[in-house]
């Protein structure tokens, strides 16, 4: 072994990551088929994964699952640094740091489908702040702030119930 040469050795936690995201894009790249009546607006189903994988193995897992679908997911679909890949991440990123808050509040009060609507109402706002900020500098935009704000509740209340559903069933190792 020369110097120069790194190896790395993956562990059993980076293979259980690894499965989640490929799981996570899997899902993304069928949603993406789906069509929408309203641009930027999808049931976000790869988050269902996302919140197991918060519930189960901590935020750190999560972080990793949610970001690697997003590149992983944008590069299959040939959108990788496209203003899609950057409102995608974006909104991840809000959702993320919602999460990141809101593992701090009791259990007891705010189980998966309070956690999935409240990242989904942060993937919106987060997509929304860097629509208005880069793409559409103008004020008429907050007139689609109702149409999102109803599929965030609906999608986020839908994707919580059946991220709910599967951390009922039982854990593998």
């Amino acid at each position: 072994m020369t110097p120069s040469t790194i190896e790395l050795t993956p562990t059993r936690e980076d293979h259980r990551i690894a499965r989640l995201a490929a799981l996570a894009i899997a899902l993304s790249l069928m949603e993406a088929v789906i069509p929408s009546p309203l641009p930027g607006v999808k049931p976000g189903i790869a988050n269902i994964v996302t919140l197991v994988v918060l519930v189960r193995y901590g935020f750190g897992a999560a972080v990793w699952v949610s970001l690697l679908r997003v590149v992983a997911g944008s590069l299959m679909l040939g959108s990788f640094l496209s203003p899609s890949f950057v409102l995608s991440l974006s909104g991840a990123v809000a959702s993320l740091a919602m999460l990141r808050l809101a593992v701090l509040l009791p259990e007891s009060r705010f189980g998966p489908v309070s956690l999935s609507i409240l990242a989904a109402f942060a993937h919106i706002a987060g997509q929304l702040a860097v629509v208005r900020a880069w793409l559409i500098p103008h004020d008429g935009l907050l007139y689609l702030v109702p149409a999102f704000s109803a599929a965030a509740l609906l999608f986020g209340t839908a994707n919580g119930l059946v991220a709910a559903r599967l951390l009922k069933g039982p854990t593998k190792p």
